[in-house]
């Protein structure tokens, strides 16, 4: 399996699709047993034999990121499946009028970018390395075939896409029926948790750095009145921070407040 190492992209404003790249040494190669173990626990490959993950780890190629490296961008054609195996990358977008727009942080060993290719349609969003990153990207055209010849995948595939848009219509529903600051406290607690039906307890702390930027993007509001929210949440001893995360003290608290 090929290993290669992607140069630094420059700024966001003057991206062009470049992927020059070198080999890295061949200590980094004899790891890919761990890739294979860390591919196999995902949902989508759970339930297939070591042996057949092994073969489509085989077909694909292990690329090393840089921090602040693009690994798409919004537009690009999407010829190819990827999955983060170390790292963090970041996944936005940029509306019409040029509203950069947070989706989520990857920082978990998963597949992406696969929407693109199962639509045979450009790339939707942006990924971004937010720390040295690898990640393992094949050619679309393996990936398909390799659902068609095994059902089980293609439904876990089917699943995680029913979650997806579950998620798009929660958010509409956030919109709609949530003020700023519920909808603040609740991407606070999806942050923590996989399942607001199962929050920890108090204290915890987000996970990654998260900005006032990022959670405005991710709560449909401005920036300004988002810092002026966590101002007041901090008030009330509802959250704090820790070096630059912030750690919710009160979770039941914010529950109330997201309306759960």
């Amino acid at each position: 399996m090929a290993v290669r190492y992607m140069k630094e992209a420059p700024a966001f404003s003057a991206v062009q699709s470049s992927l020059g790249s070198r080999l890295m040494p061949q200590s980094a190669r004899s790891s890919a047993g761990t890739l294979e173990q860390a591919m196999a626990a995902t949902p989508l490959l759970e339930s297939i034999s070591q042996e057949i993950v092994r073969r489509l780890a085989e077909r694909g190629t292990l690329r090393q990121y840089r921090r602040g490296t693009y690994l798409f961008h919004q537009g690009d054609p999407a010829p190819d499946v990827l999955f983060l195996w170390r790292g963090r990358v970041e996944i936005s977008s940029l509306s019409i009028t040029g509203h950069r727009q947070l989706h989520t942080t990857l920082d978990t060993p998963q597949f992406f970018g696969e929407l693109g290719v199962l639509g045979q349609m450009q790339r939707t969003a942006t990924a971004m390395a937010l720390e040295e990153s690898t990640v393992w990207v094949v050619n679309g055209e393996v990936f398909m075939d390799f659902l068609t010849e095994h059902p089980d995948a293609s439904r876990a595939l089917l699943r995680a896409l029913a979650r997806q848009v579950q998620a798009h219509e929660a958010f509409t529903e956030d919109l709609l029926f949530l003020d700023l600051k519920g909808r603040v406290a609740k991407r606070l607690l999806q942050l923590v948790s996989p399942s607001l039906d199962d929050l920890p307890s108090d204290g915890v702390v987000l996970p990654s750095v998260v900005t006032h930027a990022d959670l405005a993007s991710l709560c449909g509001g401005s920036r300004e009145n988002v810092t002026r929210i966590l101002s007041e949440f901090q008030r009330r001893g509802l959250v704090d921070r820790n070096d630059r995360r912030y750690v919710l003290k009160n979770v039941t608290g914010l529950r109330r407040l997201a309306g759960l």
